[in-house]
């Protein structure tokens, strides 16, 4: 994971680590903190900036995208928007939750 602030305006991406631990800002620097450890799993909706603020010597992680989508980066930079802004409301809601599919808590808790 990068260690500055981006977002993903075509997709939404799951993370699953599994080695090391670090910990994750989501939502830009005045957003929320995370600890992520191996064997957590962490959904990020298009549009949600997000970056490693510190991990661990040994920390891995793989990101997916949803049908194996392809992804953009975007850093917030001025002119950026309104087009990622478009971009962000076309990404639909994940059809299954990624670890637990049809059975799992992702439509409970989606928005």
């Amino acid at each position: 994971m990068y260690t500055y602030n981006h977002y993903h305006s075509i997709t939404h991406e799951v993370l699953g680590i599994y080695c090391g631990e670090c910990h994750v800002s989501l939502g830009g620097d005045s957003g929320i903190q995370l600890f992520l450890e191996k064997g957590d799993v962490l959904l990020i909706p298009a549009g949600v900036a997000h970056k490693n603020i510190g991990a661990s010597t040994d920390f891995k992680c793989i990101g997916a995208y949803p049908g194996g989508k392809d992804f953009d980066i975007n850093l917030g930079k001025s002119g950026e928007r309104p087009g990622t802004d478009k971009n962000i409301r076309k990404v639909p809601v994940p059809k299954l939750d990624p670890v637990y599919g049809k059975e799992g808590l992702l439509s409970r808790y989606w928005i």
